[in-house]
């Protein structure tokens, strides 16, 4: 019986091959002799020199240790089109533009039994959120409470149907599609060529109905000025762009950031633009000449906590931004990983439909200030009838504290509690939604509470001339 070996199997996109798929700065040796090379194929074979891993100094070990890393990418040409076929960890050499991101995933969804899942990885846009769910048993995709309306499905794991099971058994697909497989080196051409024709199939359509309501931007005129529209954004310092890490990251691990492409770069400890940009600024770098190229080639990293990078990622497939487009009809579009998605109507129509009678206009000043601390202290101080209670504590002592609000009016005899912050990300607007419940059912359920809540609004009237009644 042959042996099952696992492969990590990339579709190039139309236009790219061995010739122009890699980054510039790879480190991949190419020439190396192989016996059972498929025709016409391109062999890159990274060959990493031998060094001691970190913890020998660190504890003194007197023994000789030593590890590498190995990793192979071979090209292979099938009809009009070429796969990267990866071993070892090596597929970061490939550029991020060379690739179809939803090869994996497509040729998962038209080869598992959809009865038969393990495992799903998904994506909230909105929220840049990702979250991991298996299950110990085998089960349909509405077990993982995968949520049609709001989520992208980015990779998913499963038996694949009996009428596939002589290509693979199990099968993984997100940008890649991960398989274990028994076959030979001239046969991979002809398991390509399957995988191709399971990629260009629309039968999951019948097998995962509505599987996203978020659908990819193909059209490169209308990427092209997507780009445009983020690269104003950008230049503005558009507070409503933000930048996030693409992928699941293991925070038990200590997580710094870094950047490059413009120079060295200081270590920071959290993810936000606003380093990026005083990166960009330590090196005097005028935004104004900032493109879409640069984006690309400047890199957020993932350090230690001495700079040493462990992973990077393009900047451009970093960023997170909402848009509309004039003679779009009125759609948005959102950037995620370096890719456009446009949202169905449908799904903003439905959205529209639920939340508007829920929201009502704002009677506060607009927001132009620094910060959300420097608006409500302004905000306050320009209305007797507004106390700031921002970073108050309502909360029972000793425990987690539970913010009031941040601003709390007495309008016609009734308390109007305030809470603010500045962003549409849905990420924050949850918190927001969730501070405000959870104040006011505190209020609600102790007497404590209220009595802590007045004495933060005694504490703030002095400033008040006269006193809100």
């Amino acid at each position: 019986m042959a042996k099952t070996r696992s492969f990590s199997i990339y579709l190039l996109k139309e236009g790219y091959s061995a010739a122009n798929a890699l980054r510039e700065d790879h480190a991949l040796n190419e020439g190396v002799d192989a016996l059972r090379l498929p025709d016409g194929a391109s062999l890159f074979v990274f060959d990493g020199e031998p060094r001691p891993p970190w913890w020998r100094s660190y504890f003194g070990i007197q023994i000789d240790l030593t590890q590498a890393s190995k990793g192979a990418l071979v090209f292979l040409p099938v009809g009009d089109r070429c796969f990267a076929v990866c071993f070892g960890h090596i597929a970061h050499n490939l550029l991020d533009a060379s690739y179809e991101y939803d090869f994996g995933i497509r040729v998962t969804l038209n080869s598992l039994d959809p009865r038969k899942l393990k495992s799903t990885d998904t994506l909230d846009p909105g929220a840049a959120k990702r979250r991991r769910t298996q299950l110990p048993i085998e089960s349909e995709l509405t077990v993982f409470d995968f949520d049609r309306d709001s989520t992208i499905l980015r990779s998913l794991t499963g038996k694949v149907r009996d009428e596939y099971k002589d290509l693979f058994r199990h099968a993984t697909g997100s940008s890649s599609l991960r398989i274990s497989s028994d076959v030979a080196a001239d046969g991979l051409v002809e398991l390509c060529e399957k995988l191709l024709g399971l990629y260009q199939s629309e039968e999951y359509k019948a097998a995962f109905p509505e599987i996203q309501n978020i659908v990819p931007v193909r059209d490169p005129a209308q990427i092209e000025a997507l780009n445009a529209r983020l690269l104003g954004a950008f230049r503005a310092r558009d507070p409503e762009l933000n930048i996030t890490v693409p992928e699941i990251i293991n925070y038990s691990d200590n997580v710094y950031v870094g950047f490059s492409g413009a120079g060295g770069s200081l270590v920071y400890d959290d993810v936000y633009i606003g380093r990026y940009y005083e990166y960009l600024d330590q090196h005097q770098i005028d935004l104004a000449h900032i493109g879409i190229d640069d984006l690309r080639r400047h890199t957020l990293l993932l350090t230690d906590e001495e700079g040493d990078a462990r992973e990077r990622y393009s900047l451009f497939k970093s960023l997170v931004f909402d848009t509309i487009l004039e003679g779009a009809q009125g759609e948005t579009f959102h950037l995620s990983e370096g890719d456009w998605y446009r949202i169905d109507d449908g799904y903003i129509a439905r959205l529209v439909a639920y939340l508007d009678p829920l929201c009502m206009d704002s009677d506060l000043p607009p927001y132009d200030h620094l910060n959300e601390g420097d608006y409500n202290a302004v905000v306050a101080a320009g209305d007797v009838a507004i106390v700031c209670l921002d970073k108050g504590n309502i909360g029972p002592e000793g425990q987690t504290a539970v913010e009031p609000c941040d601003l709390l009016a007495i309008r016609g005899g009734f308390a109007v509690f305030y809470h603010i912050k500045v962003s549409t990300l849905s990420a924050q607007l949850s918190h927001l939604f969730n501070q405000g419940v959870n104040a006011i059912e505190l209020i609600r359920l102790d007497p404590q509470a209220v009595d802590r809540l007045d004495a933060s609004f005694e504490r703030a009237l002095p400033s008040k001339t006269p006193p809100p009644s």
